[in-house]
């Protein structure tokens, strides 16, 4: 049952903008702080994934095995159930109904705090298994453990902080988040280094350093998140209610699935991991280095698909469908071309992209396979990462979910067949990879052509 009613407040000009002005110039004003947040983000991922090559091939796999999960935890925690409180708020607000908005903004953040304490727990628990089975061994699985364990302590700052963004993004207020990142960001670099490497008396914590920054960073951030709240500056208030699960369903229910997309994302790219663990240490570390550019790529898609998120849901919470579709093509379109740059420079310039973090020829010569297959395709991935996350202001996430289901199929289910049974080589599971992106950009494509958003669905209760 919907909890969003109908209101007379007049709505404030931000939801007027969406729901009004031009589309393209409204998207770029709403996604180039993301976009700009996105991209100091990946540049520092990247310096810190160069801080701790200097560590030695050994830590640089071991970071590479942890990395699939903490991208995990971000893309469900600002991705799927951020899209979920995004979109939830943004409905609201277009059908004008402040006080809903408010009890869903109460809402996203018990259950954030909840489902990071649950993730925190299990990693903490169960991660040295788990990377051990991912094809850790000897000294990257003692780096893998020690940097995943620092991480997943602070896991429930992580979930806090993404879900404070999202409920400011549902209100199309993109700023505030994007200044705060921003900033925490300035500090981490700097901080990481110094607990990585050490200085003067401090000494160096190696890979544990950068586990101990990340989680430093995050509490910086919540607490920043949460000052702007408490001065009463957002169009959606902070206030106590009683718990209901009508609230916490309706975000759940975009939020939910989109966090299966998700798992099937990194999932995708765990098994993978582990299948390029049969080509050595030299393997694990030319693809964990290759496919972090598809890591690079969904913070730009991110960036164009945050503020769709709120404009669909905006839009369609007031009854404007047409608008809403326009605005996902428009944004499939930026995304594409961005991705299918990208993609195709890396395919044309391998080594110098693997170049920078390692200079192993054997990982040079492994991450270049991977790259000159699946770099031509990455325009789809792009594409898709933004169709996805329009689809969540639709609350319609099902195609998004059989489309990763589909790249899940072929990609890791075919690659692990072919490894297992058949011996591939290298470029054979990089070309199912290839393959599988293919999948998952034609299948979001479509439905979104196919207008599965405003086909009816059952009458509420």
């Amino acid at each position: 049952m919907s909890t969003i009613t109908a209101s007379t407040a007049a709505p404030s000009p931000l939801t007027r903008r969406m729901l009004m002005d031009p589309i393209l110039p409204t998207l770029l004003r709403m996604a180039w702080p993301n976009v700009l947040v996105m991209v100091l983000q990946s540049a520092v991922g990247l310096i810190e994934t160069y801080f701790v090559g200097q560590l030695g091939t050994s830590a640089l796999a071991g970071v590479s095995l942890v990395f699939p999960m903490t991208m995990l935890m971000t893309m469900m925690s600002a991705g799927a159930l951020g899209g979920g409180i995004s979109s939830s708020i943004a409905r609201a607000l277009g059908a004008r109904d402040a006080a809903s908005a408010e009890r869903f903004a109460f809402h996203a953040i018990i259950v954030s705090l909840l489902v990071g304490c649950l993730f925190g727990l299990l990693f903490l628990m169960f991660g040295r298994p788990l990377y051990r089975l991912m094809g850790g061994t000897d000294a990257a699985l003692e780096a893998a453990t020690l940097y995943s364990n620092w991480v997943f302590l602070g896991m429930p700052l992580v979930w806090l902080f993404n879900g404070l963004a999202s409920i400011l993004r549902g209100t199309g207020n993109m700023m505030v988040p994007s200044v705060v990142i921003c900033l925490g960001t300035v500090v981490l670099l700097p901080l990481s280094a110094l607990l990585i490497f050490g200085w003067g008396p401090l000494p160096g914590q190696g890979v544990a350093g950068g586990g101990i920054a990340v989680v430093l960073y995050y509490l910086l951030g919540c607490a920043a998140l949460l000052g702007y709240f408490a001065a009463g500056r957002p169009i959606v208030r902070l206030r106590a209610s009683r718990l209901s699960w009508r609230y916490m369903r309706d975000m759940l229910r975009v939020g939910g699935v989109g966090a299966l997309n998700t798992v099937q994302t990194n999932g995708t790219i765990a098994v993978l991991t582990t299948l390029f663990a049969a080509f050595g240490s030299a393997g694990i570390a030319g693809f964990g280095v290759s496919s972090r550019i598809e890591y690079v790529l969904i913070p730009f898609g991110f960036g164009f698909g945050a503020p769709l998120v709120a404009i669909v849901g905006t839009n369609l919470g007031a009854g404007n469908p047409e608008r809403a579709y326009r605005a996902a093509w428009v944004g499939a379109a930026i995304g594409f071309t961005i991705a299918e740059t990208v993609g195709l420079l890396a395919a044309i310039f391998p080594e110098r992209w693997i170049g920078l973090f390692d200079t192993d020829p054997a990982v040079i010569a492994a991450g270049s396979v991977y790259l000159q297959h699946v770099g031509p395709v990455y325009g789809l991935f792009g594409a898709a990462i933004v169709l996805n996350l329009a689809s969540q202001g639709a609350q319609r996430v099902m195609w998004p979910f059989l489309a990763g289901t589909a790249r899940l199929l072929v990609a890791a289910g075919g690659g692990l067949v072919a490894v297992r049974w058949f011996d591939a080589s290298l470029g054979t599971v990089s070309l199912l990879v290839a393959i599988g992106i293919v999948l998952f950009g034609g299948i979001n494509i479509a439905s979104v052509w196919a207008r599965t958003w405003t086909r009816p669905t059952r009458q509420p209760e």
